[in-house]
């Protein structure tokens, strides 16, 4: 292979094991870990695969690969193939090997109806038996095992994420939106919280054409008690939150602030958020309305 074949510094994870054990949980982390990931490669097609990855434009330097016995006539290849890849020091390779005990491994076939891919017309036993005994030389390679036995799919996406995340690749991020309730809540968000209970600068006269980006809106919006206590209350709710969500492996959270238009309280609120936010994780803001002055009387 040509010597200068890769991007510098690609890491390359490789994951395989026990059918039944978790791969497709653990490969849906991955992509939210930013990972560029492919399912089931043939072992002989990695390093082409490589290629085409660098000819791309080297845009992708976390790449992850799903490698098992559904190939099972292409896997003997494979220590060989990650042989000849650990030889590139332009290349991170580790591999994952996910494993379970067999009495889980046999629940989890009975639960979904599938027949193990070693033993589609005989007990999922005898296919687990054969796959363990194909795949020992492949974990004893391998640098991070995990036994999913008694691991829910988020205990598995938290170990995941605690070995694999980086912050300077693929960070937990917060985004705070503001809305307006007549235009419809915002689809893709997670958390909605409404501030139509705040006194409304809309019914003052100078500021019904400005909004909460306007230092006159802010402070108006800012200075009630009743918006210090909410938002003394949301921030203790929120720092409670954020980093359960993030425990569980949630790359993005998207928090939406509405009030009745979307101009003054949801953007007041919504910057105050973002800026007290911003110090602890990559946070941004993002107004959906604030451009839709179309004043009405029931504003």
């Amino acid at each position: 292979m040509d010597e200068h074949l890769f991007c510098k510094n690609t890491e390359v994870v490789i994951i395989t094991g026990m059918s039944g054990a978790g791969k497709s949980v653990a490969v849906r982390c991955f992509e939210d870990l930013g990972f560029y990931c492919v399912d089931n490669l043939p072992p002989a097609l990695l390093p082409k695969f490589l290629e085409l990855m660098r000819e791309s434009g080297c845009d992708y330097t976390r790449i992850a690969a799903v490698m098992d016995l559904r190939g099972r006539e292409f896997f003997e290849q494979l220590s060989g193939v990650i042989k000849e890849i650990k030889e590139k020091p332009e290349l991170d390779i580790e591999i994952l090997f996910l494993d379970s005990n067999d009495e889980t491994l046999i629940k989890r076939y009975k639960e979904t109806r599938r027949a193990h891919p070693l033993a589609l017309t005989d007990l999922p036993i005898k296919g687990i038996e054969q796959e363990r005994a194909l795949l020992s030389d492949l974990k004893d390679q391998a640098k991070f095992i995990i036994n999913t036995s008694d691991l829910k799919p988020k205990d598995l996406r938290e170990k995941i994420t605690k070995k694999f995340s980086a912050e300077n690749h693929h960070p937990f991020q917060v985004h705070i939106m503001s809305f307006g309730f007549k235009h419809g809540i915002p689809i893709d968000s997670d958390l909605v919280f409404d501030v139509r209970f705040l006194p409304n600068p809309f019914y003052i006269d100078e500021m019904r054409p400005q909004t909460g980006l306007d230092e006159e809106v802010y402070n108006y919006v800012m200075k009630f008690d009743d918006t210090k206590e909410f938002l003394d209350k949301l921030i203790n709710l929120l720092d409670f939150m954020l980093p359960q969500y993030q425990k569980e492996g949630k790359s993005q959270l998207v928090i939406a602030i509405g009030c009745t238009g979307g101009q003054h309280r949801s953007v007041s609120i919504a910057e105050f958020l973002n800026n007290h936010f911003k110090n602890n994780y990559p946070s941004s803001v993002s107004h959906r309305d604030v451009e839709k002055k179309k004043v009405t009387l029931h504003e």
